[in-house]
């Protein structure tokens, strides 16, 4: 099978194919590093090969400083292009109301950052005979033509309206811009939602940057999964000459996973799908057979590696929940994550250094062992799913003595799915006595069939303990991604506590 193809939240993909070799990159929001980049020789299998920024704007939010975050903010549907020997990505700041342009010769080494004046949503760069020019836009898809210099719109330059959305019609307009040459003709996919229907694709085209854009919807389908239509992402070609769509899918609180469409061509106009459909299982290219893959989540002993900078010493698997604070946290010598608090914190998710990894699809799970022996009064240590409906299950320290907390945050509790709770307290709902301050925790995650639902355990006597019943996860707009493994230590009193975390083990 090869749909859903990561099994893991990489949405807003985007995707091009330089030689045999096929690069994506995905929305990241929030996370930092930021701007995933894999890579695949065969479009099924896909490895992340680096990060286009460490950091993007440093600003309070990114740091969480001020009382403020950056969920559901940051970084939002790169481009991802190249041209005459650069690649080129180019993505808004949906919370810095910015446009970035990032470059590189070396897709898997460092991007130079620079700004185009203006905000354009959901852009796409296009190069064409020596010019630049970006779609972008939501109801009403604009085109404009920018500078040599990439950092403006051109003075006197193309600037005009490409297609327009009825919004009597839509509950949500076309956006999502992928555009292309291909062959005699431009062709722009967008994705877009009628009222009472499920997310479709679309494309329209034309026979010149000037001319008008034809065209409507080319793939309505949800692959068998709950009316989560497949929609949103770019189309490539293979060196054998097939073509392909990576496009996403809604599926629950895993996240938005990528899934491969085939495409075929009638008449110069792109066919999504076989008889209207996505298939699960069909034959793909592969340049080289042998390769071997790494994972796209890993377990971890959290050991240094000599020569390298701290901050590049993580797998690239890893991502921190916001901005890190590089003097907090380090590699211990004989293998663990030590993580020393900076601020007080009512809950969670304003915990500063909290370690993610995604989740896999349909089931996975993770175990972590955590030394408290250095927190302070009140300091909560632990491993959670986060998400702004998170489950946790960790350790805490009263009075001198150590007890085993699990604590959730319901979705009943926040008055709509845009409106962030991040203040809020969660609930305590088990908490009991430990009779030490080094423990192992569990969390196993089931998704399958959009179920959703969390375990919790911890390590006694030999086995895993279940602890509690089960939380039900949930994808919100307030985070927008899929919930994640997070390796996650707050003080609610004082800062200056230390947690270590140790041996991480991950299965799916």
């Amino acid at each position: 099978m090869i749909n859903p193809l990561t099994k893991m939240d990489y949405p807003d993909p985007d995707v091009i194919r330089v030689g045999d070799t096929y690069y994506m990159v995905s929305t990241t929001m929030h996370f930092m590093p930021g701007g995933a980049l894999l890579r695949s020789y065969d479009l099924r299998n896909w490895e992340i090969v680096g990060y286009i920024y460490d950091t993007l704007d440093d600003t309070p939010a990114e740091r969480m400083e001020q009382e403020r975050t950056e969920y559901a903010g940051g970084m939002w549907a790169a481009s991802l292009r190249y041209h005459e020997g650069m690649f080129y990505v180019v993505f808004v700041s949906h919370s810095a109301q910015k446009t970035y342009l990032f470059k590189a010769t070396d897709p898997c080494g460092e991007w130079e950052k620079s700004e185009i004046e203006g905000y354009y949503h959901d852009c796409s760069l296009l190069f064409d005979e020596g010019r630049a020019f970006l779609a972008y836009g939501n109801f009403e898809i604009k085109l404009i033509e920018l500078n040599e210099e990439l950092t403006a719109p051109k003075q006197g330059g193309l600037n005009r309206t490409i297609v327009v959305d009825d919004r009597d019609k839509a509950m949500l307009g076309h956006e999502g811009s992928h555009l292309y040459k291909i062959g005699n003709y431009y062709y722009l996919f967008t994705i877009h939602w009628p009222k009472g229907g499920m997310r479709t694709e679309c494309c329209f085209r034309a026979d010149s940057l000037e001319g008008e854009f034809t065209g409507g919807e080319v793939l309505c389908d949800d692959a068998g999964y709950f009316g989560q239509g497949v929609a949103q992402g770019g189309i490539v070609d293979t060196p054998n000459g097939k073509w392909f769509a990576i496009l996403f899918r809604d599926m629950g609180a895993v996240g938005r996973i990528p899934v491969l469409v085939p495409v075929s061509w009638k008449d110069d106009f792109p066919v999504f799908g076989i008889d209207g459909k996505v298939p699960e299982k069909f034959d793909t290219y592969g340049s080289r057979p042998g390769y071997r893959y790494e994972a796209l989540y890993t377990s971890d002993k959290f050991l240094p590696i000599e020569g390298l900078p701290k901050e590049r010493q993580l797998a690239l698997q890893w991502q921190w929940n916001h901005q890190p604070d590089n003097e907090r946290w380090r590699l211990l010598p004989e293998g663990g994550l030590e993580i020393t608090t900076g601020k007080v914190c009512t809950n969670l998710t304003h915990a500063r250094n909290c370690l993610t990894q995604r989740m896999v699809w349909p089931k996975c799970e993770a175990e972590v062992t955590i030394d408290a022996s250095g927190i302070n009064e009140g300091d909560i240590a632990g491993i959670c799913a986060l998400q702004s409906c998170y489950g946790f299950i960790g350790i805490t320290k009263e009075l001198g003595c150590y007890y085993l907390v699990k604590i959730v945050r319901k979705e009943e509790s926040f008055p709509d799915k845009m409106f962030s709770a991040d203040y809020m307290p969660g609930t305590v709902e088990e908490k009991f006595v430990l009779d030490d301050s080094r423990v192992t925790f569990c969390l196993k995650a089931n998704f399958e069939d959009m179920k959703d639902k969390l375990d919790f355990y911890y390590f006694k006597n030999d086995r895993f303990v279940k602890v509690g019943g089960s939380h039900q996860m949930r994808f919100r707009l307030d985070h927008f991604t899929g919930n994640r493994f997070g390796l996650c230590y707050y003080a609610t009193q004082k800062p200056g506590g230390v947690c270590v975390f140790k041996n991480f083990v991950y299965e799916a």
